[in-house]
């Protein structure tokens, strides 16, 4: 019964870690690198009659070239709310529209912006390996309590060692985010 419980805690941690590990991915995806994508509209939100709405619930955001990004209402009507709470989200963006849609022309980025956002991208790197290790911390006390409880030790502690295993191998996979977001971030 304790060596199911342990094998559970060792599917638990490594979902965690997963979900770690994707949440890691989708902070990376809204740091810029340079070109423009339409995630990095992701974080503004419109006043859609009396509602805050995300963008992409109201408008189509396309991205033609590397340094355009096209917001396409899906009302007129919402071209100036669009605007304006484009320029509120404060993303250094600066929008134009002509009536029919919002063009924004992402600026290329300076040498010292670019490494802003490598330490940027550091950061969320650092919190998500910080988040693997209290995963891990937290399942080895739980092995720790299944012990005291029966759970016989070279089971607790073979399950201590598949969880530094899984550990290691998530670290790698940031580290591997890391390197791809910073050589994408400094390539010019």
């Amino acid at each position: 019964m304790e060596i199911v419980k342990a094998k559970e805690i060792v599917t638990a941690a490594k979902d965690r870690m997963q979900k770690a590990i994707d949440h890691l991915d989708n902070e990376l995806l809204s740091i810029r690198a340079g070109k423009a994508n339409p995630v990095l509209l992701n974080p503004v939100m419109v006043d859609y009659y009396g509602s805050q709405v995300p963008l992409s619930q109201v408008s189509n955001i396309s991205s033609p070239d590397a340094r355009t990004l096209i917001v396409q209402p899906w009302e007129k009507s919402m071209i100036a709310p669009i605007e304006k709470a484009i320029l509120a989200a404060n993303l250094g963006f600066n929008p134009q529209n002509n009536g029919e849609q919002i063009r924004i022309n992402v600026p290329a980025l300076t040498e010292e912006r670019r490494k802003n956002l490598v330490k940027q991208t550091k950061n969320e790197c650092e919190n998500t390996r910080i988040s693997l290790r209290n995963t891990r911390r937290d399942a080895v006390e739980h092995v720790k309590k299944l012990q005291k409880d029966g759970l016989p030790e070279d089971v607790a502690k073979d399950t201590e060692i598949e969880l530094q295993k899984q550990t290691d191998a998530f670290s790698k996979k940031v580290d591997e985010l890391f390197a791809k977001k910073e050589k994408e971030i400094m390539t010019v």
